[in-house]
């Protein structure tokens, strides 16, 4: 039918043109983020662009649920301006009708939306959280530059090392100088390794001295080892039991026994499923205008109306985790009563229509309404 394929084509040109916009405005700000928190050694410089593109899958579900809504209300909105509707209500086409050819054309995205928030949402924070976690826990011995003093993670220790092997593991010619709370030391070594212990890691030195001072009393001991093992690093492994509920696979949520974090989880993917059909269906009542305004106050409002909405399912996932809600409740308590909202507001609208049309249609043929 001529009046599908016409709103088809309309929402599929606005919606591609919207997505570009905020793909490259999102991008722009990740890049920044993630550059930040690289320059702040948080994250590892060679990491940024994989890191990106986890962060990218994970908030792409938002971004095709806001591209769509925006791409809704913009070209109804137009259709509005420039009588297209008004058109289309005097011929006995009701609001509702658009839902079908709005659906039809957004049906691919709402797959899309389930397939991102189901499996790519937690496949790309495990791999994110992974990232980020080996860089963390990486060996103090990988942390220090050739021919430079640098600090632990934790600040209590100061290194010096000559690189010897190109995997980051050997060196010669370390120093370590260590400071706690009552004592301070200074270990020197010709050569070190590390070893892996299960979930910790160890920096082995050869052929070395220590010398250590007690900071309450100024006694000092000097000790010769021809091996000695600190503690690099402790739990350098993340157990899978140990993952974020967000970084968990869908199918292990709900095999999991019920807790308020896992459902919290469960919580907002569904809600972010359930959401993105509401906008759609929401984004038809909102779209309304009036043809003789020229501003754009309506789209504003439903860019309100979606940082409310989006805001809302962040606080039913906050009100499962803390046992406030249930699940099921919460889910019916946000998505439920935006759905009503939604049917709610397009079944004003057409009664509006309806009555705006019958009055003008009784006023030309002379009757006097009663």
């Amino acid at each position: 039918m001529l009046f599908d394929s016409t709103v088809r084509k309309e929402l599929a040109r606005s919606f591609g043109v919207t997505l570009v916009v905020i793909l490259t405005i999102v991008l722009t700000m990740m890049l920044i983020s993630t550059l930040r928190q690289a320059a702040g050694g948080n994250v590892s410089p060679q990491d940024v662009l994989l890191l990106m593109g986890y962060a990218t899958l994970s908030q792409l579900a938002t971004m095709l649920a806001l591209s769509l809504f925006i791409a809704i209300v913009a070209t109804l909105g137009r259709m509005y301006r420039e009588s297209e509707m008004t058109i289309w209500f005097a011929s006995g086409v009701p609001l509702a009708r658009f839902v079908r050819p709005v659906l039809q054309m957004a049906w691919p995205v709402l797959l899309v939306v389930v397939v991102l928030e189901l499996i790519v949402w937690p496949w790309g924070n495990q791999n994110s959280a992974q990232l980020k976690e080996r860089y963390e826990k990486r060996s103090d011995l990988s942390r220090v530059a050739p021919g430079q003093f640098q600090s632990s993670r934790d600040g209590s220790r100061v290194f010096f090392i000559e690189r010897d092997s190109e995997d980051g593991r050997t060196g010669r010619n370390v120093f370590i100088l260590a400071k706690q709370k009552q004592s301070e030391s200074v270990t020197t070594s010709s050569k070190g390794h590390i070893e892996l212990s299960e979930t910790d890691r160890f920096l082995v030195l050869d052929k070395g001295q220590r010398n250590e001072t007690n900071l309450a009393t100024g006694e000092k001991t000097l000790a010769r080892f021809e091996q000695y093992k600190v503690l690099a690093d402790s739990q350098v492994l993340r157990s899978a039991d140990k993952l974020p509920p967000k970084a968990m696979a869908t199918l292990d949520l709900l095999r999991q026994p019920p807790n308020p974090r896992s459902q919290g989880e469960l919580a907002w993917r569904f809600g972010m499923i359930m959401a993105c059909v509401n906008m759609v269906l929401l984004g038809i009542g909102l779209s309304a205008t009036n043809p003789r305004r020229a501003n754009n106050w309506n789209l504003l409002f439903a860019l309100l109306s979606f940082v409310v909405y989006f805001n809302l399912v962040n606080l039913s996932q906050a009100w499962v985790a803390n046992s406030r809600l249930s699940m099921g409740a919460a889910l019916g308590l946000v998505h439920g009563g935006t759905f009503a909202l939604a049917l709610g507001l397009m079944w004003l609208r057409d009664q509006g229509n309806r009555l705006h049309f019958s009055g003008r249609g009784r006023s030309k043929t002379g009757a006097v309404p009663a």
